[in-house]
C-alpha cells in the first residue's frame, strides 16, 4: 500500500438521513477510482461498507466503515457512517476522525432530519461541510428544490458546483459550473455535450459562486466590485472555494447518481480540490485546552476513534495519526493505561478487506491490531505528554434487562457485553444487585435489538429481554407503637425476648435507632440485638417487600428472662414489633423519580409538555439550547415507571430531532391509586429468617 503525505490526504465522513444513498455513493467512488472491480448494492448485501451480517440482514448501516480510494495522486479516506438515529455512535466516530463531513440527501426527498443533525454535529465539531444530492436517476428527483431547501435551512454558505439540466423531468446532462461545461454519462464515462439553453439560471448560479469566492479574500472582493461581478478564472475560483470551505464560509453542493456513476468523477474532483487536507485543519483539541496541528516531522501522537471487538481476530483499533509516523516496529505509549506496547499489524481497510502497511504518516487513518487500547485513548511516542480530548457520545436512554436463555451461559454474558461496550460507546451495562438483573442500555429499541443479535452471532450468547424491575421503596406516614414478644419453650433453655418500640417517619435513608428504656426492663447488652433485628427487617417492607427508608425506631420498654433471654430472641422480638408497627403506621410505597433533560426542536415543546403532564411529570423550566440553534432544553421530573419508553416517544414526536438524558433524583410517594397494581406485580422476596 502506497503511503501518502499529509497534504495529499482527504478524510471525509459520509453522513445523512437513513436511506439517503450514502453507501451507494461510497460504492460509486470506490468503483470510479478503480479500487473495486464491480459495484455492490446494499439491497444485495454485497457492498464494501455494509459487510457485517446484521447490516446485510437489515439492509442498513449499523457501524462506521472505513474505505479508501486514490484519485489523481490524492488518497481519500472514506468513513461511511450510519444514518439511523439508534446508531449515532457511528456518526460521532466518523466526524471525530474527518476534516470534512459530506452530507448526502436524496434528490426526491430533500432536506430531512438526519441532514440537519449531521450538519449541526459537523459545525459543533468545527468540521468543513459539503452536500451531495444523490439518486438523481430516480423518478421525481428535483435537485433545484433540494437546493432551495438547503439555502433556507443552512443559509447563504450553500454554493452549487455541479448541477443537472433536467428540463423534461429526467436529467439530460450534468453541468460543472467551474468549467461551465456540460456532460452526459454512459456507465460513468463522461462525454462533453453542448451547454443547454437555460442561460439565466446557469448565469445566476455562476454569479452566486463568484460572489461567494469574492467574500473569502479582500483582493478578490475588490476586483469583484471593480469589475461589476466579472468572473474569475477557474484557478481563482477553485482556490477561493477551497479557502472558503476550509474557513467554513462556503458549503459546496454537487449532485450524482451512485448507481449509474453519473457525476461521480466531478464529486471526486470536488473532494480533492476543494476540501481541506488534515494539515489545513485547526488541529486536534488536547486536554490542556491547546490544539495540536498535524505534522509529519514531530513525535508520534495519534488517537483511537473506534474499536472493533472480534472473538477470533481480537481487538482492532481505528487510529487517526496526528503527528509523526506510525510503524509496525514503533513503541507506542498509551496515555490512558500508562502501558507501552507494540502494534500487531498496520492495516489499510477497504471495508472488511485489508492490506498490510509498514508505516503511515500524519493525517492518515489506519487500523491497528493487538493493541490494548479503547475508543478515546491517546497513543504517543514514549515520554510524550500529549493527550487528546476523547469524543463525547450520546448518553444511553433506553434500557432492558437481559438474561441467558441457557443458564450455562450466564457467566458469558458479562464478558460478551463488556466487549460490545468497548466497541459501541452508546451501549451501557450494569448489574443491578438490588433487583438481581443485568441491565443493557442503548439509544433505542432497534439499537438494543441489533446489539442482542450481534451478541449471539459474535459471542454465542443467546439472551431473553424483559423490562427492568423498578426498585420501589416503602415508608410510613404516621407514628405507631407496637410490642413484639418472642417466647419459645422446647426443653432445656427456652427463648424469651420482649420489646416495645415506637416507629415514626424521619428524613434518613437508613434506619435511625434510639432507646429510652428506664429501669433496666431491657438490659443494655440486648440493645444491639434489637437494632440488628430492626436493620435486617428493613430489607423488606410490609406492603410489597421493598426496602424501607425514612424510618426512626425508638425502643421504649420490654422485659427479659434471666435464663431464656438471648440476642437471637430479642432480634426476633424486634422483627415481630416491626411488622406490627409498620402495618399500623400508615405504610406507603415510594417510587424513584428522575431528573429528565429533554433537548427538542422549538416546534414540539407543547406536545412534549403534554406527554410529561400525562405521565405524572413536572416541568421545571425551559431554556434555549446554547449548542443547537432552534432547539430548546426542557428540564422536568418524572417517575422512573413513566420514562421506560420515553426515548421512542420523543423520537416519534420530534421526528428524530429530540433526545433526553435522565438522572436519579429522589424517591416520592406513589399515588395510592397505583399501589395495588405495584403490590400485585412485586417480585417475590425471601422472608426474614432471623
Amino acid at each position: 500500500m502506497k503511503t501518502y503525505k499529509c497534504k495529499d490526504i482527504r478524510n471525509i465522513a459520509i453522513a445523512g438521513h437513513g436511506g439517503s444513498g450514502k453507501t451507494s455513493v461510497v460504492e460509486g467512488l470506490l468503483y470510479k477510482a478503480g479500487e473495486i472491480d464491480r459495484m455492490g448494492k446494499v439491497s444485495d448485501g454485497n457492498s464494501v461498507c455494509d459487510y457485517d451480517p446484521e447490516e446485510i440482514k437489515r439492509k442498513i448501516s449499523l457501524n462506521t466503515s472505513l474505505a479508501y480510494c486514490q484519485w489523481k495522486n490524492v488518497k481519500i479516506n472514506i468513513l461511511d457512517t450510519p444514518g439511523q438515529f439508534d446508531f449515532a455512535a457511528g456518526l460521532h466516530e466518523g466526524i471525530s476522525a474527518a476534516e470534512t463531513v459530506v452530507i448526502a440527501l436524496p434528490a426526491k426527498d430533500g432536506v430531512q432530519v438526519g441532514t440537519i443533525k449531521a450538519y449541526r454535529e459537523a459545525i459543533k465539531h468545527g468540521k468543513a461541510t459539503m452536500f451531495v444530492v444523490t439518486r438523481m436517476e430516480e423518478e421525481n428527483s428535483n435537485f433545484y428544490k433540494c437546493l432551495e431547501e438547503l439555502k433556507t435551512e443552512f443559509g447563504p454558505s450553500i454554493c452549487p458546483i455541479v448541477v443537472p439540466f433536467d428540463k423534461y423531468g429526467t436529467v439530460e446532462s450534468y453541468i460543472n459550473l467551474l468549467e461551465m461545461k456540460a456532460y452526459t454519462y454512459d456507465n460513468g464515462v463522461p462525454t462533453e455535450v453542448e451547454m443547454p439553453a437555460s442561460e439565466n439560471r446557469l448565469k445566476g448560479l455562476r454569479a452566486a459562486m463568484a460572489e461567494a469566492v469574492a467574500e473569502t479574500d479582500e483582493e478578490l472582493m475588490l476586483r469583484y466590485f471593480e469589475n461589476e461581478g466579472e468572473d474569475f478564472t477557474e484557478a481563482e475560483l477553485i482556490k477561493g472555494l477551497h479557502d472558503g470551505v476550509h474557513k467554513g464560509y462556503i458549503t459546496p453542493v454537487v449532485c450524482c447518481s451512485g448507481d449509474t456513476l453519473a457525476g461521480i468523477d466531478m464529486m471526486l474532483n470536488t473532494i480533492i480540490y476543494m476540501l481541506p487536507s488534515p494539515d489545513e485543519s485547526a488541529g486536534e483539541l488536547c486536554t490542556d485546552g491547546s490544539k495540536l496541528s498535524y505534522k509529519e516531522d514531530a513525535p508520534l501522537a495519534a488517537k483511537v476513534f473506534k474499536t472493533v471487538a472480534d472473538p477470533f481476530v481480537g481487538k482492532m483499533s481505528f487510529v487517526k495519526i496526528v503527528n509523526g509516523t506510525l510503524s509496525v516496529s514503533a513503541d507506542i505509549y498509551n496515555q490512558q493505561s500508562g502501558a507501552t506496547e507494540k502494534p500487531g499489524k498496520l492495516l489499510s481497510l477497504q471495508g472488511k478487506r485489508s492490506e498490510e502497511m509498514i508505516e503511515a504518516y500524519a493525517g492518515d487513518i489506519v487500523a491497528v491490531t493487538k493493541l490494548n487500547a479503547n475508543t478515546g485513548d491517546t497513543l504517543t511516542a514514549p515520554g510524550s505528554k500529549v493527550e487528546f480530548v476523547p469524543e463525547k457520545f450520546p448518553a444511553t436512554c433506553f434500557f432492558k434487562a437481559v438474561s441467558a436463555v441457557n443458564k450455562n451461559d450466564e457467566g458469558k454474558i458479562s464478558n460478551a457485553i463488556k466487549r460490545m461496550v468497548e466497541e459501541d460507546r452508546t451501549l451501557s451495562y450494569f448489574h443491578n444487585h438490588e433487583t438481581h438483573q443485568r441491565i443493557l442500555g442503548g439509544l433505542g429499541e432497534q439499537h438494543l435489538d441489533a446489539a442482542i443479535a450481534k451478541m449471539k452471532a459474535k459471542f454465542g450468547v443467546d439472551v431473553t429481554v424483559s423490562d427492568p424491575i423498578i426498585a420501589y421503596r416503602e415508608s410510613i406516614r404516621k407514628k405507631a407503637t407496637a410490642e413484639g414478644k418472642h417466647k419459645k419453650q422446647s426443653g432445656g433453655h427456652g427463648q424469651y425476648g420482649h420489646v416495645k418500640i415506637e416507629f415514626e417517619p424521619c428524613d434518613s435513608e437508613t434506619l435511625v435507632f434510639k432507646e429510652k428504656v428506664f429501669g433496666g426492663s431491657v438490659p443494655k447488652n440486648y440493645f444491639p440485638a434489637v437494632e440488628k433485628g430492626l436493620q435486617e427487617s428493613t430489607a423488606h417492607g410490609v406492603l410489597a417487600g421493598y426496602p424501607v427508608v425514612n424510618l426512626k425506631a425508638t425502643l421504649l420498654d420490654g422485659s427479659y428472662h434471666p435464663v431464656d433471654s438471648s440476642e437471637q430472641a430479642f432480634k426476633m422480638a424486634a422483627h415481630i414489633a416491626y411488622k406490627q408497627g409498620l402495618a399500623e403506621a400508615s405504610p406507603c410505597l415510594l417510587e424513584p423519580v428522575y431528573h429528565v433533560t429533554i433537548v427538542l426542536d422549538d416546534a414540539n415543546t407543547g406536545d412534549i409538555i403534554t406527554v410529561i403532564n400525562k405521565r405524572r411529570g413536572t416541568v421545571l423550566g425551559m431554556n434555549p439550547s446554547e449548542e443547537d440553534k432552534g432547539m430548546t432544553v426542557l428540564e422536568a421530573q418524572m417517575p422512573q415507571a413513566e420514562i421506560t419508553d420515553l426515548a421512542t416517544v420523543i423520537r416519534q414526536i420530534t421526528r428524530g430531532m429530540g433526545y433526553f438524558v435522565a438522572e436519579f433524583s429522589c424517591y416520592e410517594q406513589l399515588p395510592q391509586a397505583l399501589e395495588a397494581d405495584v403490590i400485585a406485580n412485586a417480585p417475590k422476596f425471601s422472608e426474614y429468617e432471623g
